[in-house]
């Protein structure tokens, strides 16, 4: 989100770590850390998405069964669960 917000690409109302914080309390998000399991996935992962962050999210969801929340077309390429 932060590099999002760097690049212009996206706008929040409230500065990002209250946007972080109000959003982890209203939907009880929790983080998640990277893993090794999660960098190990990457390397799997067929070269359809070239963004490096994305690629890591995509290998987090697969790894630990998640739901991605995203517009971006060619996430469900990879057989991740996608809502957007």
């Amino acid at each position: 989100m932060a590099i999002k917000i760097a690049i212009g690409k996206l706008t929040l109302g409230l500065p990002l770590n209250s946007f972080v914080l109000s959003q982890t309390l209203q939907y009880q998000f929790k983080p998640l850390h990277v893993t090794y399991d999660h960098t190990y996935q990457v390397q799997f992962l067929p070269h359809h998405h070239k963004d490096p962050f994305d690629r890591l999210l995509i290998a987090q969801a697969l790894v630990e069964g998640l739901v991605i929340l995203t517009a971006d077309h060619e996430f469900p390429q990879y057989g991740v669960q996608v809502v957007w």
